[in-house]
């Protein structure tokens, strides 16, 4: 294991040691009995892109193990009946889940709440009536949500969105698109960015907020699922909302000044990325040196040559180096600070070097590493997509900067 100076709190420690045992006795098991459901695309995703229902039925039957297993919500808000945590719980678990799973046992990225997905902080805004009528599900994981806040001419710059929110006797109606919203294929409910003051908009000083809405909701449709990677299917949806009425209590936070909630959600998204890139990199690491024990060229194991263990190396330095950014961003979270400028390095960092990490253990594989068989390619794949998730690098690289300039040059 990596060696890591400061203590890690024992509860954070058991914790990640006992959802280890757990993806291997409820996850594992699962890729293993319906191995040709999960690992075949044509038989994964149906005709139109979405999961086929015996796969989402995997998704919920993790979510509910897990939920009953007291990992689900491990870093959900105690007012919210969750164990409360914290960001390095968050990420030390995320980590530990990516490096143990791969790309093969895909199944394991549903055993603890993603911020987007289920209950998470981001939930301690919604009203009572929203609370008593979503948080059991959620909870449980018999139910999930998405977080719509993406458009087609608002990405990295979400004060550029334009889904509006006009005010009726009852409420709401809101009128726009989202894309990119991950899970939005399957959700049950989905918080939905939409511009309520225009003028404050315009001057990029709120007028933005955020509402419940049940995806079953008329005039809530799913338009179609984005495939990536030349891949039949795909968890990324595009949603069009023609008149969908809302009303007061699907309100999220305060009216005009739901962009912060996206912030929160970001600031989190962050710090699981940041593992998933950390976790995917060791676990292709590992996998790399494996191979280089038994693979022979020219009558000896290939890593007795320094051409291809040395770039193995570099990766882990780099990795060990991203791994303790995260963990220190993580902490100054927990502790209250901000932690602007170090958990835009640490996210920024983490998913270039995890992506290069991966690549090398693609190279050491030879031909080998572009298979399928491997999962390599695919995880690749994984990490260089979250390089433009909850900000671009480049955007994080400003915001870097711009802490920089204004004083903020603690290193």
């Amino acid at each position: 294991m990596t060696a890591i100076a400061f203590p890690i709190p024992d509860e954070v420690i058991a914790i990640a040691d006992g959802i280890e045992g757990f993806l291997r006795r409820e996850v594992f098991p699962r890729h293993q009995s319906d191995h040709a459901l999960l690992s075949d695309p044509r038989r994964t995703y149906s005709e139109d892109g979405r999961y086929v229902p015996a796969v989402v039925d995997h998704i919920r039957g993790v979510r509910i193990a897990a939920a009953k297993a007291g990992y689900y919500s491990m870093s959900v808000p105690v007012e919210l009946g969750g164990a409360g945590m914290g960001m390095l719980a968050y990420f030390v678990v995320w980590e530990r889940i990516y490096r143990l799973c791969g790309s093969h046992h895909w199944l394991g990225a549903y055993a603890v709440s993603h911020w987007a997905f289920g209950p998470s902080p981001v939930l301690l805004k919604v009203t009572d009536r929203a609370r008593s009528e979503i948080l059991a599900g959620m909870m449980e994981g018999r139910t999930s949500m998405c977080f719509g806040m993406s458009e087609p001419g608002a990405g990295s710059d979400a004060t550029m969105i334009r889904t509006k929110a006009r005010q009726t006797d009852s409420g709401w109606r809101l009128n726009g698109r989202k894309i990119w919203t991950t899970n939005a294929p399957q959700a049950d409910y989905c918080i939905v960015f939409a511009v309520t003051d225009p003028d404050r908009a315009a001057r990029r000083a709120g007028g933005i907020s955020a509402f419940l809405v049940p995806t079953a909701s008329p005039g809530f449709r799913l338009e179609s699922v984005i495939r990536m990677h030349g891949s039949v299917g795909g968890n990324e949806g595009s949603i069009v909302l023609e008149d969908v009425q809302v009303e007061p209590w699907q309100l999220v936070g305060e009216l005009h000044e739901g962009f912060r909630i996206g912030l929160l959600g970001v600031s989190i998204g962050r710090i699981y990325n940041s593992a998933r890139a950390v976790g995917l990199g060791r676990w292709a690491i590992e996998t790399a040196l494996r191979y280089t024990q038994q693979r022979e060229a020219f009558g000896k194991p290939i890593a007795e040559y320094q051409g291809v263990t040395f770039p193995l190396a570099e990766a882990a330095m780099e990795l060990h180096a991203a791994h303790l950014m995260a963990l220190n961003a993580a902490t100054l979270i927990d502790r209250g600070e901000r932690a602007v400028k170090e958990l835009s390095m640490a996210k920024a960092y983490a998913v270039e070097i995890g992506a290069r990490a991966l690549d090398r253990a693609i190279q050491t594989h030879g031909a080998m590493g572009f298979t399928n068989e491997l999962g390599l390619v695919h995880a690749w794949q994984d990490v260089r997509s979250v390089n433009v998730a909850d900000g671009t690098n480049e955007v994080l690289r400003r915001t870097i900067v711009q802490r920089l300039l204004a004083g903020d040059t603690e290193l």
